[in-house]
């Protein structure tokens, strides 16, 4: 997730928050996440250091923590250890040096780690260009001023220039800033049989230390790689090829490596234990032993899913959690026995975390290792539900691993097959080659995918089910599970394969014990905790349930999969390479690049808001030459395309003889709406496509939008629409958990039309689904509920009850109205509050970012006064 939008927001408008990144600090022994932004007002950049309590999503979630200003006394140095170095898939140690200070930090491996220290090193060099003008860093007085006031900054800031007292003062005083990583790989370190999560320390003094002379002499050289990269083995050769610095003429040759990747590999089986456990929860124990140490033979990698992590409120609102280093400690003590494993990567979105291990002797062999979230809550933002993902290679394989908690619910199946699909289309990998468009989950040879994905047992009562179970009758009873019959009506998982089942179902029994669920719900037993994969040469040795564990009200699962991996025979590989080389270099330079295209006019008919189309457009390379094409921006045009139309992909390669289809995708949001509704803009635009060392082929795009409630402004729908009818108070009751889960997408659909085309007696759709509606359509607004011209009184008001009514008096009637029937209707809810589960809290925080919007940008200040200026209105009738 970018986290750049939270540091954006308390920014001033003229700053702009290049790029962010989350790493991991050692302050007073003590491990802390912090958020590094790269911030750039006319030229001048500064590294801004936020402390966050949770995966930053606004300005509410960041607090400024530090500031250090990119001048002529910065640099930016690798201090991972040799043994770090040695494993392409380890997190990376850098120190960032300044005049009489430094700050060590640990980034998480990848391509926007690397990203990241490329624009800071790019910053940096610019300062180094011109070392006569020094920036002066006058726009950050603001910031080390309001530390003096309501908080915005943790810490005084140093004055401008002078030694850095706060984070950097632990080196000074030796206490260097390591981090415990996520990505622990080291070398010959073992993790398991009661081993600690181990901490990377700092190597030599020489190692980590820049002297003044040292940052001299590389401003003279004039250095942007002063981040080492990872060395490449035999095994990720087409990964260079495919790096920035490599041309066309490389991308050919990484092409044709790839077409004949069947001569110079062959394959070797390894096994992978696939483990996926839903904890309710709970903290560990028992050894977790009799699960993750029950093969015979110690596996060659573990891949360990989590759900349900930690339930309280905070871990929902917040990132960190004890919980995380409980588990993972009890994971690495669990582990087989009979080898060493490393800890290669980490990664959890609240609940849902996944581990992944390796065997030492092939931590070498991993590389382009990159990790991911979703989140499937309402409005995609929430992530007590959605999936956490990795993707790797060993050695010449591409393996994607995704563990994931679905919808809950027996009768909410159609919900779990949408956060499905949103995972598979949400859930995209950088590639090291930031040309290259992202890698989706399907993208890879093999994908490995397991968690709690909730499906339940349809058509039967708890007596049925229990009745076929002491039979041991589970074929029976497969045949009315909903994920098998969802695979077999090819709704969601297509492609994927999943073991016999012979193992009781895992959901739902008494904590503490192997007896089922005794509560009043008296849930019915279901296989809601699974193992699936995707993919050629993966055999399945076991498939089974663990009993013993009785920690949580599910029982773990896990599958032992023998997988054929690619490897490399390096003489193979020199002479297809050579060959490869010599026919380009036959060809080069014969013909010009010419493709044919499919179509050359596109017409999207009744363009709806939020509903998504798309036309294909197929290119054929009928010239003698591989070619590279580009959409390219048109004259005094910023982009290649208007901001409702996409190109996918918008550029990439064609071999010869070879095709592509392009999709032109048309998607309207509340960005758009509102010039579409007033008839200022329309469906209508030409394409520029580009091919390398050819000639521009011109593309026309055009259509009619329907014009919809979303987008449009008050004033004009309370002259075209009725006020809703009342919510019965029985179905106010049963509201639980409203705004807080996401709703069908379908549904959705139907809502909008009913909206735009005349509203019948009831809208269709669950409660979830109208709910969701509702945030999107004030969200679509062009002018706010609290119009923008008096969102100014309301902050200095925030605090004053009498005021804040005077305020909302001032409003124009279409909008008090909407706005007295909101806070009535929020009202209603929370005298329910104790079977809802809604709160003053959670409705505020939701409610007052869609009525109050800033005409500007919104810093951390504001946003905490318009939360307190809409409670009043929830607290108590003002009517």
């Amino acid at each position: 997730m970018d986290q750049s939008f939270a540091i954006q927001e308390i920014l001033a408008e003229d700053e702009t928050c290049v790029i962010a990144v989350q790493c991991l600090v050692l302050v007073d022994n003590v491990t802390e996440s912090r958020l590094l932004g790269l911030v750039e007002r006319t030229k001048e950049h500064a590294l801004f250091v936020f402390t966050h309590r949770r995966m930053a999503i606004t300005g509410e979630d960041v607090t400024l923590y530090d500031i250090f200003p990119i001048s002529n006394d910065f640099a930016v140095v690798e201090v991972s250890s040799a043994d770090e170095l040695s494993f392409v898939g380890a997190d990376t140690r850098v120190r960032l040096n300044f005049q009489d200070g430094d700050l060590e930090v640990r980034l998480p491996f990848g391509s926007h780690s690397r990203l990241f220290l490329s624009e800071v090193n790019k910053a940096w060099s610019d300062v180094c260009k011109s070392p006569k003008e020094a920036p002066k860093f006058e726009w950050l007085h603001k910031y080390r001023k309001a530390s003096k006031g309501q908080g915005g900054v943790k810490q005084t800031l140093a004055p401008l220039g002078t030694t850095h007292t706060k984070i950097s003062q632990h080196t000074k005083t030796g206490n260097s800033l390591n981090a415990v990583s996520r990505s622990p790989v080291e070398g010959n370190k073992r993790v398991n049989s009661g081993a600690e999560h181990p901490r990377v320390e700092s190597g030599p003094d020489s190692q980590g230390k820049v002297k003044r002379e040292g940052w001299d002499e590389l401003k003279r050289e004039g250095r942007h790689d002063l981040v080492r990269q990872s060395s490449h083995t035999a095994s990720n050769k087409a990964t260079m090829l495919a790096m920035p610095q490599f041309g066309l003429r490389d991308n050919l040759i990484r092409c044709e490596l790839l077409k004949n990747e069947d001569i110079y590999t062959y394959l070797e089986n390894f096994s992978f234990f696939i483990g996926t456990y839903n904890v309710n929860g709970q903290t560990p124990k028992e050894s977790l032993r009799p699960w993750l140490g029950s093969t015979s033979t110690p596996p060659d990698m573990y891949c360990v899913g989590f759900q349900e992590l930690d339930l309280s409120k905070e871990a929902f609102f917040f990132n960190d959690t004890p919980k995380e280093t409980e588990w993972l400690k009890a994971v690495s003590e669990g582990l087989h026995p009979d080898a060493k494993y490393a800890l290669v990567k980490l990664v959890r979105l609240v609940g849902i975390m996944l581990l992944f291990y390796v065997r030492n002797e092939h931590a070498k062999h991993i590389s382009e290792m990159e990790a991911e979230t979703v989140g499937t809550g309402i409005m995609g933002r929430m992530g007590n539900k959605g999936a956490v993902a990795i993707r790797f290679r060993f050695h010449n394989s591409d393996i994607c691993v995704v563990n994931s908690h679905l919808a809950a619910h027996v009768e909410e199946y159609e919900r779990r097959n949408q956060d499905y699909k949103d995972i598979c289309s949400r859930l995209l990998f950088r590639q090291h080659d930031p040309a290259l468009a992202p890698l989706t989950i399907m993208k890879h040879n093999v994908v490995l995918w397991l968690g709690d994905l909730n499906y339940r047992l349809s058509d039967l009562d708890v007596d049925n089910v229990k009745d076929l179970i002491a039979k041991k009758d589970f074929e029976t009873l497969h045949s009315y599970d909903q994920l098998k019959r969802q695979i077999d009506e090819k709704a969601v998982f297509v492609g994927f394969v999943e073991g016999e089942i012979g193992f009781l179902p895992t959901y739902k029994y008494d904590t503490g014990s192997d007896q089922w669920d005794t509560s009043e719900k008296c849930r019915v037993p279901a296989w809601c905790d699974r193992i699936l994969w995707r993919g050629k040469n993966v055999r399945q040795l076991h498939y089974q349930s663990h009993m013993d564990l009785n920690t949580s009200d599910h029982k773990p699962v896990s599958s032992l999969l023998e997988m054929g991996i690619k490897l490399v025979n390096e003489e193979s590989y020199k002479k297809t390479f050579e060959e490869i080389v010599r026919s380009l270099d036959k060809m080069e330079n014969e013909c010009i690049p010419s493709v044919t295209l499919s179509r050359r006019e596109f017409h999207f008919k009744d363009v709806k808001f939020m509903q998504h189309q798309a036309e294909t457009l197929t290119l054929f390379n009928d010239g003698q030459v591989p070619c590279q094409f580009e959409f390219i921006q048109k004259l005094d045009e910023p982009t290649y395309c208007k901001p409702w139309l996409t190109a996918n992909p918008a550029k990439g390669f064609i071999a010869q003889g070879g095709n592509v289809d392009i999709d032109l995708e048309v998607f309207v949001n509340r960005s758009t709406a509102t010039e579409l509704n007033a008839g200022r803009q329309q469906i209508e635009d030409i394409l520029v496509l580009h091919l390398e060392r050819g000639k521009d082929y011109f593309l026309s795009v055009t259509g009619n939008y329907l014009p919809s409630c979303f987008g449009s402004s008050i004033q004009i729908l309370c002259q075209l629409r009725d006020p809703i009818q009342e919510m019965p108070l029985e179905t106010i009751r049963e509201l639980g958990e409203l705004f807080q889960q996401p709703g069908l997408r379908s549904e959705f659909v139907e809502i909008r039309d009913c909206l735009d085309t005349g509203m019948p007696d009831s809208l269709p759709g669950s409660n979830h689904s109208v709910a969701e509606a509702l945030l999107l359509f004030l969200d679509a607004l062009p002018e706010p509920v609290v119009p923008f011209s008096l969102y100014q009184q309301c902050l200095e008001c925030c605090s004053n009850t009498s005021q804040c009514k005077k305020v909302v008096s001032l409003l124009p009637q279409c909008h008090k109205n909407v706005f007295n029937y909101i806070a009535a209707f929020l009202r209603e809810l929370l005298k329910h509050s104790t079977h809802n589960s809604l709160d003053v809290h959670i409705l505020a925080s939701i409610f007052a970012a869609l009525l109050l919007r800033s005409p500007t940008k919104q810093d951390l200040a504001e946003k905490r006064k318009t939360q307190e200026f809409f409670q009043h209105f929830l607290v108590q009738d003002l009517s």
